[in-house]
């Protein structure tokens, strides 16, 4: 070693003693810091398990894989077309009769992960794990095989239920925890059959919760980074104490492998779809009957209810719960069954798992204030549609320049050129200019407004009038209700001030 090379060393060796006296004495604040935290009372992290071995010994036995194979019917050979009179024809005709129509049958297979929910041979998975499959096998964690029955399924939260022959034996069955009760950054355990493995276990933590991604109408999914691969669908995730708190259903991936977002359906939500499908073979949700949409911020100004939330009834379904109970169009649901409704894609969730015929308080703002309306739940038809939309769908009338829109009263010749029902009353749009408030709202000629800041309108004046009373009360939206076609929507449009 050179001079040069000894002085180097020497140098930075003088230069680590420096920084591991700063780096105690840094150290030692942070000791006192958190010292000084703890004697006030702060929140402190859950330390990090030192391992999952002993909890993975106990559920690993309850979770299964699932195996299924679908005959797919294989197409033969087209017969080739010859001219009329070929002595071709005849032979290759005979040929493929010989054949068979049809080529052979072959079996399509697919792999997923499952968990035993009862000793007595009840297994709850993915509904995508089983669909259309022929033949549905269970493995057990002994690599006992054993053949499944489908109990019932439900598409809508992807949730199936299957029963074996426990051909006396009681199989090891896993809890269902309060997936209510789990906060992001909780620990869960993800126990599956990814890539058809077998048993693989990983870990991770809640990365966010109520998420959706318009995989059905209740999507509430949990969100973790815990590794999640194909296989993986059906299969548990844990919390610490063993419970299981979701049911892993997919994955955010470009590449088809796990890249730290997975989903997994909430235990809450699963459980009771699970324990319908034991009970009655199917689902069986609760039905309020009425359409609703989202309040933006725009609905919600015009409305005077501050901040945009709660789901806005559209429409009420004639003979429903809600028509009974006495709730109207233009209402906004704020709370059901003493739950708060933040988001209008919350309300289908809360009221499809209330009981059936259950007596319910339903919050709404009406007219500027709150009101409670007593209901009685009804029992869903999955038919039913809970969401307003507006279907595809124009002499031009009196000009409305504050919303951008050309209007006129409904006559005969109106009705008959916009195809307007007989019974239907109020005001014809017939002209909207794009740039306009009413153009950026996406109307168009044809539509009909039916109200304006939730009072009936049947001429162009009415609809002038109550546009000037909202801006004279200093609204900065006014809210309209329009029918197209067969539908009816709320809608909100911006009031242009030109001076």
């Amino acid at each position: 070693m050179d001079k040069h090379s000894v002085q180097s060393t020497t140098s930075f060796a003088a230069r680590a003693t420096v920084l591991q006296q700063a780096l105690h004495m840094k150290l030692v604040g942070v000791v006192v810091v958190v010292a000084a935290l703890v004697a006030s009372g702060a929140a402190q992290a859950k330390p990090a398990p030192e391992s999952f071995a002993e909890l993975v010994d106990d559920l690993l036995p309850g979770v299964v894989n699932i195996s299924t194979t679908q005959k797919v019917e294989a197409r033969g050979p087209e017969l080739p077309q010859f001219p009329p009179g070929s002595p071709f024809e005849d032979f290759f005709k005979e040929f493929f009769e010989r054949q068979g129509p049809e080529g052979p049958r072959r079996n399509a297979q697919s792999l997923g992960s499952g968990f035993i929910v009862s000793a007595d041979g009840y297994i709850a998975t993915n509904n995508h794990v089983i669909e259309d499959a022929d033949e549905i096998t269970v493995i057990l964690h002994d690599e006992t095989e054993l053949d499944a029955e489908l109990v019932g399924h439900d598409p809508k939260t992807d949730l199936a239920l299957l029963k074996v022959d426990t051909e006396g034996r009681t199989l090891p069955s896993l809890q269902w925890g309060d997936s209510s009760a789990t906060r992001v950054g909780d620990w869960v355990v993800a126990i599956g059959n990814p890539f058809g493995l077998g048993g693989t276990v990983t870990a991770g933590i809640v990365s966010a919760r109520a998420r959706d991604i318009n995989a059905g109408p209740y999507d509430d999914f949990i969100q973790t980074d815990a590794s999640i691969n194909r296989g993986n669908s059906g299969g548990p995730m844990f919390n610490v104490d063993g419970e299981i708190v979701g049911i892993n259903t997919a994955i955010f991936s470009p590449s088809g492998g796990s890249i730290g977002i997975g989903f997994a359906i909430p235990s809450n939500l699963a459980r009771n779809v699970i324990e319908q499908l034991k009970t009655h073979g199917h689902t069986r949700r609760g039905w309020l009957g009425v359409r609703i949409q989202t309040v933006t911020d725009e609905i919600a100004e015009s409305l005077g209810l501050g901040d945009p939330r709660g789901a806005l009834v559209a429409s009420v379904t004639g003979g429903g719960p809600a028509e009974d109970a006495g709730l109207q169009q233009g209402d906004v649901i704020l709370a059901f069954d003493g739950k708060d409704v933040e988001e209008m894609r919350n309300l289908p969730r809360i009221v499809a798992e209330t009981p059936i015929e259950k007596s319910v308080d339903v919050v709404v703002w009406r007219k500027g204030g709150e009101e409670i309306v007593k209901v009685r739940v009804g029992e869903l038809d999955e038919n039913e549609p809970q969401v307003a939309s507006l279907p595809e769908q124009p002499e031009s009338g009196e000009a409305l320049d504050d919303l951008g829109l050309s209007l006129t009263g409904i006559t005969d010749d109106v009705r008959k050129q916009f195809d307007l029902g007989e019974g239907l009353d109020g005001v014809v749009v017939t002209d909207v200019d794009q740039e306009s408030p009413a153009g950026e709202k996406g109307l168009r000629p044809g539509d009909v407004i039916i109200e304006v800041g939730q009072e009936p309108v049947t001429t162009p004046t009415e609809v002038a009038e109550r546009v000037d009373e909202a801006k004279d009360a200093g609204r900065k939206s006014v809210l309209l209700l329009l029918q197209r076609g067969d539908d009816l929507r709320f809608v909100a449009i911006r009031i242009d001030d030109k001076g």
